[in-house]
């Protein structure tokens, strides 16, 4: 199972939700999932994530600091199982870009991890220590609902809705 987290730029939200995928699958010992993250701009590519958002990794124990930007590409729909959006621009950027056999790859991330009252994680990067927080706590939520998602699965593979 490879999962790819994407947001904007690939250097808030979505190497903290690769960060917090990779803590949570190590927990679980799910050595069987792989994570990526992307961003749907090229603006950061090579870059490493925002200093805040290292930070507010390594407060929460997760070292994100090596990561560094990428764009999302089509091929990344060949090559993850799922492409896991930040929000509902993502979303429509990484499902334009995924040839049509593979845009339903693309989907909410919030959402289809099983997270009630929420669907986007917020763009913390215009933002202080508190909206770092607040999007880290969403993509460790998501995270962990991931991980139990994946748990789910049948004998045959099939991920429950």
């Amino acid at each position: 199972m490879k999962l790819l987290v994407v947001c904007l730029g690939n250097i808030c939200r979505s190497p903290m939700g690769e960060g917090a995928l990779r803590a949570r699958i190590a927990q679980a010992r799910l050595d069987w999932i792989s994570v990526d993250s992307a961003g749907t701009s090229g603006w950061h590519a090579g870059e490493p994530p925002d200093r805040r958002a290292v930070a507010c990794a390594r407060r929460h124990g997760v070292d994100i600091s090596s990561l560094r930007g990428r764009q999302l590409r089509r091929e990344d729909f060949f090559d993850f199982d799922y492409i896991l959006c930040a929000d509902h621009d993502n979303l429509a950027e990484a499902r334009a870009l995924a040839p049509e056999h593979a845009r339903e790859r693309a989907v909410l991330w919030l959402p289809w991890a099983g997270i009630a009252g929420a669907t986007v994680v917020p763009d913390p990067y215009y933002g202080g220590q508190e909206d770092f927080e607040q999007s880290w706590a969403l993509v460790d939520a998501a995270a962990r609902a991931t991980v139990q998602r994946l748990l789910r699965r049948d004998d045959s593979g099939i991920i429950p809705t």
